[in-house]
């Protein structure tokens, strides 16, 4: 973890309600700076390439969360960014670009463990980003969306296929990897996005999701 100073990574906190501000820095300071914003343009002005993670509120008056990943996105810099919210992801979260998407409420554990995730992927490459960042996206949907819901989407089965074409590329660039543990990867993911949806359509209480 990271104990000295110089070492330390920075995490920008945007939410718009003072008393969630105050509790998520105060759960992560010291492990980490912080830096905190209540609105986007707030936000993008305590934004530099110092910040390695971005936890961000998506329904903001005035300037909303996504406007603000847009923004950020613009700067050139590419911090890991998880989407913290009240508003629960719909199919237009397929094109946005986040690593990971928390529904509120969400407790110590779970935004301690989100910001260590996303860190241990600075050392990713760009294929295994993408593929990360696109199976949170499924296990997002999973979570909130009944089975015959996703069956209908566009956009699920566009992921859906974009996901099983990275896996290929990621097989042939690193045979190193072994499968077991990509899929092991793949399931603290899906354990981490709450509870999926069986065949059926209704939610599985052990709050797996089903495997891509």
């Amino acid at each position: 973890m990271y104990m000295g100073e110089s070492d330390r990574a920075t995490v920008l906190v945007v939410e718009d309600e003072a008393p969630l501000v105050e509790i998520y820095a105060r759960w992560l300071e010291g492990p980490y700076r912080v830096r905190t914003a209540q609105n986007g343009p707030e936000a993008l002005d305590r934004f530099d390439g110092d910040v390695d993670v971005v936890l961000l509120d998506r329904l903001m008056p005035g300037m909303s969360g996504d406007e603000v990943l847009e923004a950020i996105e613009e700067t050139g810099h590419n911090p890991r960014t998880a989407m913290v919210t009240a508003v629960e992801p719909d199919f237009d979260i397929v094109q946005m670009g986040f690593d990971d998407y928390l529904t509120k409420p969400i407790d110590r554990e779970e935004l301690i463990s989100t910001v260590e995730r996303l860190i241990s992927r600075d050392s990713f490459a760009e294929l295994e980003l993408e593929y990360y960042s696109l199976v949170e996206k499924q296990a997002a949907l999973q979570s909130t969306k009944s089975v015959e819901e996703l069956e209908r989407s566009e956009e699920y089965a566009g992921l859906k296929t974009r996901i099983e074409t990275l896996k290929g590329e990621l097989d042939a660039v690193m045979p190193e990897v072994d499968d077991g543990d990509l899929v092991a990867m793949v399931r603290d993911i899906e354990a981490d996005a709450g509870s999926g949806v069986r065949d059926d359509g209704t939610r599985g209480e052990d709050g797996g999701a089903d495997r891509p």
